[in-house]
């Protein structure tokens, strides 16, 4: 029984991608879709691949990140792809922590000085 293969409208609809965004990462090599004259198909492989870049630039990750990531599984193979992903997870968590402080920092003082513009003009 063949693999199954979704067609390049398929697949955008899948991942709700347009269509823009699913030739750029044919473009710069994140994905390899098997083609039939002027048709692409993407088989499971090209799947699981997106789907992994999809989340990897939902948790803030640069594709040249998750480009490298990916190398790690075809080089050297799942377990040091994920010895990678835990170190990569550390640092963007420890971004995130960071970020997330500063906004909180930018809210209360944006809070604080609100309230004081509003105290002062309802007097």
């Amino acid at each position: 029984m063949p693999e199954h293969r979704l067609s390049f409208k398929e697949m955008c609809a899948k991942f709700d991608v347009t269509p823009r965004t699913l030739r750029y990462y044919e473009y710069i090599e994140l994905l390899s879709p098997e083609r039939d004259g002027r048709s692409r198909y993407y088989g499971p492989r090209e799947v699981a691949r997106l789907t992994l870049i999809l989340r990897g630039r939902r948790w803030g990750f640069a594709l040249e990140e998750i480009r490298q990531w990916l190398e790690i599984y075809e080089e050297e193979g799942t377990e040091a792809q994920m010895r990678n992903w835990v170190e990569m997870a550390d640092r963007k968590l420890a971004e995130l922590d960071r970020q997330r402080a500063q906004l909180e920092e930018a809210m209360t003082e944006l809070r604080d000085t609100r309230d004081e513009v509003a105290k002062n003009f309802t007097s």
